[in-house]
Parts: C-alpha cells; structure tokens; sequence
C-alpha cells in the first residue's frame, strides 16, 4: 500500500484575471508499506466447544442461521453467525465458532484460525458433549476449554461466560450432567437437547440476561471497539495511525 502526497491543480491558480491557468506543481512521492489486516467476526456471544458438541444444531434452534450439520467433525469451517430476536425488539447476534481441539492455541486444528474469533465476542458459551457421545469426559472437557482459551489471551478469561450441557436425550448425559454440577458448583450449567428443542428456552433467556445487560468494550491494541462503532471512527482512527 503506498500514499502519494498530492500537488496543486490548475484550479487553485486561477483568478478573475487568469480565467484558464496551466500552471500546476506535482504531487511528492508519499510513503509506502505493507500491512497485514485480519478479518474476525463480530458477535455479541460464540459458541465454543469441540467438534461434534452440537454447536451448530444448537444455532439453528435458537436463530434462522442455517450452518451445515453432519456426524462428522470439522463440519463448520468458518464462523456462521445468527440473530436472536428477544422481546422488547431487542436482539443479538451469535456466533457458531468452529470446533477446538487441544494445543488450539498453539495452532493446533487451525487453532488460531478459529480462536482470533472469540476475541471479538463478549459472552462466551462453552457447549460440552456432557453425554461424551466421542468417548470424552465432559469434566475435563470443560477445563482443557478454558485452559486454551486462556493460554491463546489471558484476558478472555474475565468476559462473561457460562456452559451449555448437550445432548442430554443421549444414554448417560444426566449422570455426567450431576457429575459436571458436582464438580462446579458455582457454575450456571444450563441443560439442552438441540435434536430435541429441549431447555432451548432457557438458553434464550440466560443470553438475553447476558446480552442484554450493562454494555461492555473490547479492547485490543490502540483500537477501542463496541457494536455502535461506526466505519467512520474506525476509518478516522486508521488515518491517524498512518494506515
């Protein structure tokens, strides 16, 4: 990217005596550079969890965001996003976060390519296979989550978050679900069955109390971001950096 410091046209040497001028000074050469822009999806909450959680399942019954959906992990390769209409005309939006394996935030399973997007969301929703339908344990599940999301940027470990334990219409999903309980006690640990549409409307309102509340900021380097932030700041805030 290069920036060429503009002359002066003809327009500014003309008068009421000299109606044509062709007088004109060239443009200096400006400065020049190479910068690395990063795309990341802004939503209000992500949906994070590991392949085959039900995340996508999950976005489908609580927006009209249609993300593909198959028995087989890696199906969402990209964030999908979705609006939630809560009463009172107010919505928000939510992200369906490509599945995290261990070692994401050393770029593990395109760790990096996937976690960049949780950056830009203020609550967090850790959806754990409490069944542990893949042969996993739901407990630990839930610490290797928080401990990636943790070593990839410490900071995300004070945004608001809370767990959706799904799949419970699967065999053995409420003793795991007691055991997860048991061990975090303190936890708001809310209970689904996307196949089913159960404990949907719960996890509606646990995000519009969420959502919906006092506004946070994000902040990351020089740049401070809220959903109200117009392309117009942003531009103005680029300029003045030198961008």
């Amino acid at each position: 990217m290069s920036r060429r410091s503009r002359g002066k046209g003809n327009v500014h040497f003309k008068s009421s005596r000299n109606r044509a001028p062709r007088q004109y000074t060239e443009g200096e050469e400006g400065e020049q550079g190479h910068f690395l822009l990063e795309l990341r999806t802004i939503a209000d909450a992500g949906l994070v969890g590991y392949p085959n959680a039900g995340k996508s399942t999950l976005l489908r019954k609580i927006s009209a965001a249609r993300p593909k959906v198959a028995a087989y992990p890696f199906t969402t390769l990209h964030p999908i996003v979705g609006v939630i209409e809560f009463p009172g005309y107010r919505r928000a939006t939510v992200a369906d976060i490509p599945g995290l394996i261990e070692g994401a935030h050393r770029g593990l399973g395109l760790g990096h390519e996937f976690l960049r997007h949780i950056t830009r969301c203020r609550v967090l929703i850790f959806v754990v296979d409490v069944a542990g339908s893949e042969g996993r344990n739901p407990v630990e599940d839930l610490q290797n989550l928080r401990r990636e999301i943790d070593l990839y940027d410490p900071t995300l470990s004070s945004r608001a978050w809370f767990v959706v334990a799904n799949k419970m219409d699967l065999p053995g999903a409420k003793e795991n679900l007691k055991a997860l309980q048991e061990r975090f006690p303190k936890l708001q640990i809310l209970p689904t069955s996307a196949a089913k549409g159960e404990g949907i409307d719960a996890l509606k309102q646990a995000l519009a109390t969420q959502i919906t509340g006092p506004r946070r900021e994000c902040f990351r380097g020089d740049l401070r971001w809220t959903r109200r932030a117009s392309l117009a700041k942003l531009g103005a805030v680029l300029w003045a950096s030198g961008l």
